[in-house]
């Protein structure tokens, strides 16, 4: 869960977004158009998530990834009480049962994670809180009701939204350069544009299920999957002949299903 946001004027314009992880990347599944700018609004939250319960039972769901803005006692209950589990980044001034968690391991160095023995209260429930201290100095606290092990490389995957807004919005199909402020209009637009961005997903996933990615020193893809299905579905759709047909064939495909990530350890 996250949300984007820009201005037309002096016109604010923000969406609420829960998406899945799928080929790689993360696709918007149910949005909402808030009335204001910020997340202080649990209630939409809220409601968005039952939008989607409607036609993804929880019991499909393996967790919600969310930032620190996205916090609460109500709001974590309420996930609780549908029996989702949540991997949520925490805010310095949190408290858990015990103490503020920006006093926990005071001397954590970076690169370093450390976490509590065992679970502690936050917010109502009882759950693992990992710490770990980035290279520039920002620690960053997350608190999740997952096994300890998985806590860090569960919340590393929330970056995926990041990159799915950014092929949404400057750099891929300029979602901000509309011209339209009505909520509803802007809602349709962005739901066109989410199906282009999941066409694009499928394609390149296609792509890289048989063409591993060129990578670089630190193994990351030097290209996303987005911006390869991007690039194969531009030439087809200007060359047209059965490239393109192929690639409309892939829309109506399920995607690959995903690896599983291995477990880092932590301290206590």
């Amino acid at each position: 869960m996250e949300r984007t946001t820009w201005h037309y004027g002096q016109t604010p314009l923000n969406i609420l977004v829960l998406g899945a992880r799928l080929g790689g990347a993360v696709i918007p599944l149910v949005w909402s158009m808030l009335p204001h700018q910020g997340n202080r609004c649990t209630a939409a939250r809220i409601l968005l998530v039952a939008r989607l319960l409607k036609v993804l039972p929880a019991r499909r769901w393996a967790v919600v990834i969310a930032d620190r803005e996205f916090v609460g006692r109500a709001w974590c209950a309420f996930l609780r009480w549908k029996r989702i589990r949540q991997c949520i980044r925490l805010r310095d001034n949190t408290r858990t049962q015990d103490e503020l968690v920006r006093d926990l391991f005071m001397t954590l160095q970076p690169g370093e994670v450390r976490t509590l023995f065992e679970r502690t209260g936050v917010y109502g429930g009882w759950m693992h809180v990992v710490i770990t201290l980035s290279p520039t100095g920002d620690r960053v606290i997350v608190v999740s009701d997952l096994p300890v092990l998985d806590v860090l490389n569960t919340y590393r995957l929330r970056w995926a939204i990041e990159s799915a807004f950014s092929s949404l919005k400057s750099r891929g199909l300029n979602l901000e350069a509309t011209h339209m402020t009505a909520p509803a209009r802007i809602s349709r637009l962005f739901g066109r544009l989410c199906l282009a961005l999941a066409w694009m997903t499928r394609v390149g996933a296609q792509r890289t299920a048989t063409h591993a990615p060129r990578r670089d020193k630190r193994g990351q893809a030097v290209v996303s999957v987005t911006r390869i299905g991007w690039q194969i579905l531009t030439q087809a759709a200007r060359w047209g002949g059965d490239d393109f047909w192929d690639c409309l064939r892939l829309l109506g495909m399920p995607f690959p299903t995903a690896s599983t990530s291995v477990s880092r350890s932590v301290r206590c």
